[in-house]
């Protein structure tokens, strides 16, 4: 019941923003910016001074300002005033912004907060712009898809600048010992998690995310074995398809068979420790851990590979969220701003802001650059995500109660699967309830 009230109050907040941009003064955010959501703001000169806010300011800072160096020297007319915020408060920020003033003329929005944010009417639709521009063509498709799907489907109000990928990560040096290949399909991934387990000798073929963040990687595994490509069939999701419940009793089915026991507790910090300090064979996580792999077991013991395919090799996955910048309806030189989002994603600067990321490109230019070529993992991830042969499930991030769904709500659910306390069935079926019931509010209100 908790979770209930939390999304009716989270609807009635965004619905007071929605419905009356509240004439709150702008000091509640400084001169940090120009106006609020109201304002129409102008195309202005291309010229003279926009403000740029860093949604994950601290940890990104020193390569935005690198970035912002190299375009003031090439737009000597514009000068860029650098605001750093922290993730953790950029959500509450803009909407602070969107009320009572002070928005940046050009931000770091990413997916999770996208919709949000646009539906407020503070974001400028980006799709005239770049289709004239130099970017054109330049953009990950399937990155800049996951965008337009973030935003709500219809207008592009985000410009990818670079995203993570699900990698299985795997030790090379067990699957040598046991004469194994790479887990390049589900069928060789189910086949390593028997052969690597030894339970007296305290080893495991795979390690399963039972706590905090387990609701994507679960969905990822279930949706990659049975090639559905879409979370939607009209208005009603397909998470309990049968061929999704089939493959995810499969996948929870290596639960203390071919795990851990300790797995049905396991975030992703302690899991990642877990592997890198064990004689696990599997993890599957992002490319964000692979500095702590290479530390704990040096360039010759472990690789990692995007999510493994079907046996026809074709890849089905779910989207990771997507960092990228937005251009604000209020701004007072639109032009301007737009020239530093143009720049920011340009090949070069793509490619320096994401080698310092340790994330994919956007800019499939950049994407081919030597670093990139140079680390297995993201290179192979970058190929995936840029990759016809890929189909990427859009999780529907747009949803206001996206967030509460997938973790409140059935993050405690999961943990009941794994522990035969709850069907797979029930579970996606309990899921599937709620995200129709969302989706139908979020048709309701944004028809």
């Amino acid at each position: 019941m908790k979770s209930s009230s939390n999304r009716r109050n989270r609807r009635a907040v965004l619905a007071v923003a929605l419905g009356s941009v509240l004439a709150l003064t702008a000091t509640a955010c400084g001169d940090d910016g120009g106006g609020s959501a109201g304002d129409k703001g102008g195309e202005g000169s291309g010229k003279g001074e926009i403000t740029f806010w860093d949604n994950n300011g601290g940890v990104r800072t020193d390569i935005w300002k690198q970035i912002i160096a190299d375009f003031e020297k090439a737009h000597p007319d514009i000068k860029v005033k650098y605001v750093g915020i922290p993730a953790a408060s950029a959500q509450s920020k803009y909407d602070t912004a969107i009320q009572g003033g002070g928005l940046p003329d050009v931000g770091g929005v990413g997916t999770a907060m996208l919709a949000e944010v646009a539906v407020q009417g503070a974001l400028e639709p980006l799709d005239d712009r770049l289709e004239k521009s130099a970017l054109d063509g330049k953009l990950s498709e399937n990155l800049l898809a996951v965008s337009r799907a973030a935003g709500g489907g219809e207008e592009l109000y985000q410009i990818p600048t670079s995203s993570n990928n699900g990698t299985l990560w795997y030790r090379t040096d067990l699957f040598e010992k046991a004469g194994l290949d790479a887990p390049t399909t589900w069928t060789k991934f189910y086949e390593a998690a028997e052969k690597l387990t030894d339970k007296d000798k305290n080893a495991f073929g795979f390690t399963i995310r039972g706590g905090e963040g387990s609701i994507a990687p679960a969905l990822d595994a279930a949706y990659g074995q049975t090639g559905i490509d879409t979370f939607w069939n009209g208005d009603t999701t397909t998470v309990n398809d049968p061929k999704i419940v089939a493959a995810l009793e499969k996948y929870v089915g290596l639960y203390r068979k071919a795990t851990p026991s300790a797995d049905v507790n396991n975030d992703f910090t302690k899991m990642v420790a877990q592997w890198d300090s064990g004689t696990i064979g599997m993890l599957s996580h992002n490319l964000g851990s692979y500095q702590d792999h290479f530390k704990a077991l040096g360039p010759d013991k472990f690789g990692g590979i995007p999510s493994p395919t079907l046996d026809d090799g074709s890849r089905v996955q779910i989207s990771n969220p997507v960092d990228g910048l937005s251009v604000f309806k209020s701004s007072k030189n639109k032009t301007a701003a737009w020239t530093f989002v143009e720049f920011a994603v340009s090949h070069a600067e793509n490619s320096k802001y994401n080698e310092s990321a340790g994330q994919i490109p956007a800019n499939t230019e950049a994407a081919k650059d030597a670093w990139i070529q140079g680390a297995e993992p993201t290179k192979l991830a970058a190929e995936a995500l840029n990759g016809t042969g890929t189909k990427i499930v859009q999780l529907p991030y747009y949803l206001p109660d996206w967030n509460t769904i997938s973790k409140a709500d059935n993050e405690p659910n999961f943990q009941k699967v794994l522990l035969g306390k709850m069907s797979a069935k029930d579970f996606l079926d309990t899921l599937a309830e709620q995200l129709n019931a969302a989706q139908a509010d979020w048709k309701k209100n944004n028809g």
